[in-house]
């Protein structure tokens, strides 16, 4: 169990490492003492909701995204933020698994306990270092899921649809193709199961700006009902925008290159 921290204490590496991971499944918008979630993570920690909120905003003048529209941090607080901001751009996957044991830690569980659906149809004769490295890929994966569908408010960014259970955060280059991407919040879209299918398979894409773009092969089936009934109503509209991470356009280029059938 993680000794929580008196009145005064320096921020450990394990609290700054859990606040980064709540930084990066908020919108901007919600990073104020009142927010539900910082107050649970306050609590659970031991600090107080205004220094969570704090940290929060440091960490958000350290994002790239959010320097482009003028976030500043208070003081020089962002020079404690940046080396971990940094060190989660080049190993994205061991932070995140790093920060989700802490949490698990603060909360008094192991990590099959607290991702008991994730892990629970790993195969019994995965022992050592292949079930662990299994258990950090579904844990991040998961971890992956959760900051992209609160990037788009829990709602398919072409349809509405806001049944969690149909939600899928698709990866824009696949997580097989790009180790270093796999976990960044810009190669991820909220889509409902059939369109997330769809541009997996590349009957699908999106130009830079969001627009949908129908194959060719989907498009010969226009005349069927399936296809006037779920395909015809998103034909040339558009991604709707998220709240923090814009899906990054290199990705999207790459998966009209690569994936997409023209």
């Amino acid at each position: 169990m993680i000794r929580k921290p008196q009145k005064g204490d320096r921020w450990t590496r394990e609290e700054m490492i859990v606040v980064f991971n709540l930084y990066l499944r908020l919108p901007y918008g919600q990073m104020d003492h009142r927010n539900k979630d910082v107050k649970a993570l306050a609590n659970l920690i031991g600090r107080t909701d205004n220094s969570i909120a704090m940290r929060l905003n440091n960490f958000a003048s350290c994002d790239p995204i959010l320097k482009a529209r003028g976030i500043k941090a208070l003081g020089d607080h962002n020079k404690i933020c940046q080396p971990y901001w940094d060190e989660f751009f080049n190993n994205q996957e061991e932070l995140i698994f790093e920060s989700e044991r802490i949490l698990s830690e603060y909360e008094n569980l192991t990590l099959e306990e607290k991702f008991s659906q994730e892990l629970k149809d790993i195969p019994d004769n995965l022992q050592g270092r292949n079930k662990l490295r299994e258990v950090e890929t579904r844990v991040n994966q998961s971890f992956f899921r959760n900051v992209v569908l609160g990037n788009y408010d829990g709602k398919c960014a072409l349809t509405g649809i806001d049944i969690k259970q149909l939600l899928v955060a698709s990866h824009i280059v696949p997580w097989a193709e790009n180790e270093h991407e796999r976990l960044n919040p810009e190669n991820g879209i909220c889509l409902s199961s059939l369109y997330d299918k769809a541009f997996d398979c590349g009957l699908i894409a999106f130009e830079n700006d969001g627009k949908v773009l129908f194959s060719k092969e989907l498009e010969y089936n226009y005349e069927k009902i399936y296809y006037i009934k779920y395909f015809l109503p998103i034909q040339s509209s558009y991604l709707s925008v998220p709240q923090k991470y814009k899906p990054n356009p290199l990705f999207l280029e790459w998966h009209r290159e690569h994936i997409f059938k023209k």
